[in-house]
């Protein structure tokens, strides 16, 4: 995040998009019952989510 002259951090909406999305699937993630293939789909989607918003 980019910050101005007065010291604060912006917060964008893409960041709080990508925010949304993580949470979204790692709500997904702890459904019970899923497949392995499903699982490991969601685990590689969180992953490349986190990478995107600076989490990993």
């Amino acid at each position: 995040m980019e910050e101005s002259k007065t010291g604060v951090q912006n917060y964008t909406c893409n960041e709080y998009r990508g925010e949304m999305i993580l949470l979204s699937l790692q709500r997904q993630l702890a459904v019970e019952g899923l497949s392995p293939e499903k699982k490991e789909s969601l685990l590689k989607e969180i992953a490349r989510v986190e990478k995107l918003i600076g989490l990993d």
